[in-house]
C-alpha cells in the first residue's frame, strides 16, 4: 500500500504488513501467518502498528531481534516523511494541551498534542495519511498545526492519563472546603483511572495518577509546595528534582488532605509538623511504601512523600556500588562480633539502603537482628523493627536500653543524634554486641570529632568503634547513549588532589536518549570513604584529636576519600566528573 493510496486513510493491518514485506522487515510467511490468526476484540481495536509489535515478529533487515513499538515507529515516521516525537511525560503541560481539543476528538482522530504555544501546536499522531481533523483544529484553536509521529500506545495511554487529570482537576476545583470525603483503605491499590469522561472521585483520580507518574519514572520523592495562587508538583529523579505539574490551590489543599488521612495523620491539624506512612499496591500486585511528612509555609502545607521501593532489600553490594578493597573493609568490620560500626552522609546519601542491605546478609536464622528507627524507612520480615515514639518516652536511647534486654547479636540503631544515645551505643558494643548506626557528617574522619563534641570519651570512643564508612550518591551514565570524552590533566588533578593518580585514556559523557529521557543518566550508585578503626588509628584518637593528622594516616594505610572512590568510577565510565564534584566535599588536606 503505497503512501500516494493512503492519503486521508487509516493504516489497517492488510496495508502495513504489505508494506513491511515488501522493504524486508517482514517475511511473507510470518505476513500470512498474521493475517490468518484470528484476532480477539480487544487486539481488533489495537493500532495495526501496535498490534504487530506484540507478535514479536523478527526483524529480518536486523536477524536476532524483533519488530518492537520503537522501530516500527520509526519505519512509519520515515515512510511518511513526518519528524519522530517521544512523548515525555515530564515535559508535557497538561493543562495548555487539554484544552486545544476535547478528549473525544482526540480520541477519534488518535491524536494527542504534546506541545501548545501562542501561535502553534504540536500534534503527535499515529495516522500521518488521514489530514481530515488539522484544518479543523486550525480552525477552532487559530494556531498553526504542525504534525509529528509518535508511538500508538504512547498516544493512547497519555490521551487516557492527560484528559482524566484535567478532568479530574477541573471537577476538584468546585469541591467545598479542602478535604476529601470518605474513607478510604490503608492498602492504596492503584491503576484505575477511568475514562475522563465518566464523573468519578475527582481527587481519588488525582492522587491515584500523581503516585502511578511518581512510580513509572523511578521518582524517588514527591514534592507538593503550595504557592500563593497555584501548588507546584515537583519529583525527584536520580537525585534531582523536576517540574511535573500545577495545581489550582483548592485542589491541592484537597489532594493534601487525602494523602493526610491514607497517612494517617491529623486532617485538621494544619499547625504542627507531621509525619505518616502510605503502603501502596501497583497493578502489578507489587507493593510500595511511601514516608509522609508535612510541614506548615507561608501559603499552606508543604507534603514531600519519600518512596521506598522493595527491590532495595533485594539489592547487592555491587548493585550499591560497593566493591574491591572497599567492600573487602566494610565486610571485615561487619564481620566482627562486637563494637560500633558508622554510616556518615547527609540526609538522601543512601545511608539507609546500605544499612539495610548489610543487616540483609547478617540476619541468619542463627542470629537476632533488632533495630531502633525514626521512622521505619522499610519493612522487612527478618528484622526486629521497633519505632521511636518520642511522646511516650521511647527514643534511641531508651530503644537500645530495651533491646539489650531483648537478647540481640545485632542492634541497628537509626541514628546517633545526642550523649545519651552514643552512651547506649557503646555499652551495647561493650556487653557484646554489634551495633550499626549512622551520624551526619561530611566524611568518615569527621566522625571521630563528631563524637567528641557529643562528650563521649576518647577512651570509649577507641575501645568500641570499629569503624566508618563515609558515602554519596552519583548519577550514573546511561548505558545506552553515553559518549567517549577527553579530559584534561587539570579537571583530573583537581578531582584527584591531593593523590598522584594517572589520568585514564578516555572518560565518557552524558549524551542523551529515549531511555533516560534526554539527561544522560540513568540511576544512581555510591561512592565510598571506609575508615577501619585500626592500632595506629586509634593512637590518633585523644581528647584533643588533630583531624588532620587522622587524615593523613587513614590515607597512609589506604583510605579512598570520596573524590578518589569518584575519580575511579570516572575512569570505568560509570558517571562523569562533573557528578563527583557536585556531590563530593573536597578534600581538605595536604601531604
Amino acid at each position: 500500500m503505497a503512501a500516494s493510496k493512503l492519503a486521508d486513510r487509516l493504516l489497517d493491518l492488510p496495508g502495513v504488513l504489505e508494506d513491511l514485506v515488501s522493504l524486508g522487515y517482514v517475511n511473507r510467511v510470518d505476513a500470512n501467518r498474521l493475517m490468518g490468526t484470528p484476532r480477539t476484540a480487544e487486539q481488533a481495536q489495537m493500532h495495526p502498528l501496535s498490534y504487530i509489535a506484540s507478535c514479536e515478529l523478527e526483524n529480518r533487515k536486523h536477524p536476532g531481534k524483533v519488530l518492537d513499538d520503537e522501530t516500527l515507529t520509526q519505519w512509519l515516521a520515515e515512510t511518511s516523511s513526518h519528524r519522530l516525537y517521544h512523548i515525555d511525560p515530564l515535559k508535557v503541560n497538561v493543562a495548555a494541551i487539554t484544552e486545544v481539543m476535547s478528549f473525544q476528538f482526540a480520541k477519534r482522530h488518535q491524536i494527542l498534542c504534546v506541545e501548545a504555544s501562542k501561535d502553534s501546536l504540536l500534534v503527535a499522531t499515529a495516522q500521518p495519511y488521514a489530514t481530515g481533523w488539522e484544518e479543523q483544529l486550525a480552525h477552532t484553536s487559530g494556531r498553526a498545526v504542525q504534525r509529528v509521529v509518535a508511538d500508538p500506545a504512547d498516544i493512547r495511554r497519555y490521551c487516557v492519563e492527560f484528559y482524566s487529570l484535567s478532568n479530574s482537576i477541573s471537577g476538584a476545583s468546585g469541591l467545598q472546603g479542602s478535604s476529601s470525603s470518605g474513607n478510604f483503605e490503608q492498602l492504596l491499590e492503584l491503576g484505575s483511572l477511568k475514562d475522563p469522561e465518566a464523573n468519578d472521585q475527582h481527587i481519588v483520580n488525582i492522587v491515584d495518577w500523581l503516585l502511578q507518574h511518581a512510580f513509572d519514572q523511578r521518582a524517588s520523592d514527591i514534592h507538593i509546595e503550595p504557592r500563593r495562587e497555584m501548588a507546584r508538583i515537583r519529583f525527584r529523579i536520580d537525585g534531582v528534582l523536576h517540574p511535573i505539574h500545577e495545581l489550582p490551590d483548592q485542589v491541592n489543599a484537597a489532594i493534601t488532605s487525602r494523602l493526610k488521612i491514607l497517612g494517617r495523620m491529623n486532617v485538621a491539624e494544619k499547625r504542627k509538623p507531621q509525619d505518616g506512612r502510605i503502603k501502596t499496591k501497583r497493578p502489578d500486585g507489587s507493593e510500595v511504601e511511601l514516608r509522609l511528612s508535612t510541614l506548615p509555609t507561608a501559603f499552606g502545607e508543604k507534603l514531600v512523600m519519600r518512596i521506598f521501593d522493595p527491590e532495595v532489600l533485594a539489592r547487592s553490594y555491587s548493585d550499591l556500588g560497593l566493591g574491591g578493597d572497599d567492600l573487602a573493609r566494610w565486610q571485615t568490620m561487619l564481620g566482627r562480633p562486637n563494637g560500633i560500626v558508622l554510616v556518615t552522609g547527609p540526609t538522601g546519601s543512601g545511608k539507609t539502603t546500605t544499612l539495610y542491605t548489610g543487616l540483609k546478609q547478617l540476619a541468619t536464622s542463627e542470629v537476632n537482628v533488632s533495630t531502633i528507627e525514626d521512622p521505619i524507612e522499610m519493612v522487612e520480615e527478618s528484622f526486629n523493627q521497633t519505632q521511636v515514639h518520642h511522646a511516650i518516652g521511647l527514643d534511641f536511647a531508651a530503644g537500645i536500653r530495651t533491646l539489650m534486654r531483648q537478647d540481640p547479636d545485632i542492634i541497628m540503631v537509626g541514628e546517633i543524634r545526642d550523649l545519651e544515645t552514643a552512651q547506649m551505643a557503646v555499652q551495647a558494643a561493650l556487653t557484646g554486641h554489634l551495633v550499626i548506626s549512622t551520624l551526619h557528617t561530611n566524611d568518615a574522619p569527621t566522625a571521630v570529632t563528631r563524637l567528641l563534641d557529643l562528650g563521649l570519651p576518647h577512651y570509649l570512643l577507641k575501645s568500641t568503634v570499629l569503624g566508618v564508612m563515609a558515602q554519596r550518591l552519583v548519577r550514573t551514565l546511561c548505558p545506552t547513549c553515553k559518549q567517549k570524552d577527553e579530559i584534561s590533566e587539570a579537571d583530573w588533578q583537581a578531582l584527584v588532589r591531593p593523590w598522584k593518580a594517572p589520568r585514564p585514556a578516555a572518560v565518557y559523557r552524558p549524551e542523551g536518549c529515549l531511555d533516560c529521557r534526554n539527561t544522560g543518566y540513568h540511576g544512581r550508585q555510591g561512592i565510598y570513604e571506609i575508615l577501619p578503626f585500626t592500632e595506629s588509628i586509634q593512637a590518633q584518637i585523644t581528647a584533643d584529636c588533630d583531624l588532620q593528622q587522622l587524615r593523613r594516616q587513614a590515607m597512609r594505610e589506604g583510605m579512598n576519600s570520596l573524590r578518589l572512590s569518584g575519580a575511579k568510577k570516572v575512569a570505568a565510565g560509570i558517571t562523569t566528573v562533573a557528578e563527583v564534584l557536585r556531590v563530593a566535599p573536597p578534600p581538605d588536606i595536604a601531604f
